[in-house]
């Protein structure tokens, strides 16, 4: 199985907002995705457009793709973002039947491996939904340290929620 984790192109945008509008409530929910907060497709395409063009020191968000084979099975990105000190990053496999497979831990190491070096981070949290267990895992299988479970709203689509926030440093 050949893993390949790169920064996600425009054309490759669809990839997010198709998972997001065409996933079940119930599914947004596991996330702690409030549908109410998904952004049109086409403000969320001018989102990442706009971010895109900005340098990478001056971006808001920053996206990964997962790549099987040449294949996209699934993202990472980043917010939050204070550059060359630390981002918060979220994790999704978008094809249901690779999750919890194990797969998710060898993109996620990859991930950070490249947030660490194009983010010139010391820091890369993470805080999924504290009840969706795969996320849970494939961090702790990753390298990341547990540091607390808390309530909070973790991201621009999520409602406030119980979250286990990890960190990995360098």
């Amino acid at each position: 199985m050949s893993i390949i984790v790169r920064e996600m192109a425009l054309a490759e945008v669809d990839l997010v907002i198709e998972y997001f509008h065409g996933s079940t409530p119930e599914y947004l929910d596991l996330l702690g995705v409030d549908p109410t907060r998904l952004p049109s497709p086409d403000v969320w395409r001018e989102r990442f457009q706009t971010d895109l063009l900005l340098p990478l020191d001056e971006r808001a968000r920053y996206f990964l793709i997962w790549l099987q084979n040449g294949r996209p099975i699934g993202f990472s990105s980043c917010d939050k973002i204070v550059f060359g000190q630390r981002a918060n990053m979220h994790l999704h496999i978008t094809e249901a039947d690779l999750r919890q497979r194990g797969v998710g831990s060898g993109c996620v190491r990859l991930s950070v491996d490249t947030y660490f070096e194009k983010l010139k981070l010391k820091s890369l949290f993470c805080e999924p939904n504290a009840f969706n267990v795969g996320p849970n895992r494939t961090l702790q299988n990753a390298g990341f340290k547990y540091l607390k479970t808390h309530k909070t709203v973790p991201g621009m689509l999520n409602y406030h929620q119980a979250v286990t926030q990890w960190v990995i440093e360098r």
